[in-house]
C-alpha cells in the first residue's frame, strides 16, 4: 500500500528565496470523511484523482492516479464546498525538496510548506523561513480549508 510521509509548516514568505517559480493548482474534494478524502486536482496540464486515509501523525495511505483533464474539469464541478486554489513553488534546502503553497481566493494570506520523507524518523534541517510545525493541526489540511477557508478564521 503506498504511503505518504509528510511534515507541514507555516512559513514566513518575506524571506523565501527570490528565484522561485510556481505552478497553479486547483483542487476539490469529492468526499471528506473521518476515514479519508477523495480529491481531484489540476496541476497545470496534469490532472490527478487521489485517495488519502485520514490519520493522525505524519504517515497516511495515499493512492494517486492520472486522469484526463476533461474528467478533472467535470469532477471539479461535483466537488463539495469551495475549490482550493494555490500556487505551488518547489525549492531545495540541504538536499531536501520543499513544496511551498501560496493559497489564493478565500485562503489568501496563508503560506504552508511541506517536506516528504522516506521514513518517519528521517532527519532534516529547517530553512530559516520555517516558523511553526502544523503537521498534526487539521486546520491546515487542504480538505479543511475547502470547508473552512482561512479568511473566515
Amino acid at each position: 500500500m503506498p504511503k505518504e510521509i509528510e511534515r507541514k509548516f507555516l512559513i514566513n514568505p518575506k524571506i523565501l528565496p527570490s528565484d522561485l517559480t510556481g505552478k497553479n493548482y486547483v483542487q476539490g474534494y469529492l468526499s471528506i470523511s473521518n476515514n479519508g478524502i477523495v480529491r481531484v486536482r489540476k496541476e497545470g496540464d496534469i490532472s490527478k484523482l487521489t485517495i488519502k486515509s485520514h490519520q493522525k501523525g505524519i504517515t497516511r495511505d495515499e493512492f494517486e492516479y492520472n486522469i484526463p483533464i476533461n474528467d478533472a474539469n467535470r469532477l471539479l464541478k461535483l466537488c463539495q464546498k469551495n475549490i482550493v486554489k494555490k500556487i505551488r513553488y518547489k525549492t531545495t534546502y540541504k538536499g531536501k525538496i520543499w513544496e511551498i503553497d501560496e493559497f489564493q481566493d478565500n485562503n489568501k494570506g496563508l503560506w504552508v510548506a511541506e517536506i516528504e520523507l522516506s521514513s518517519e524518523n528521517e532527519n532534516f534541517d529547517l530553512p530559516d523561513w520555517v516558523l511553526l510545525e502544523v503537521t498534526d493541526n487539521e486546520k491546515y489540511f487542504n480538505s479543511y480549508l475547502s470547508q473552512n477557508p482561512y479568511l473566515t478564521w
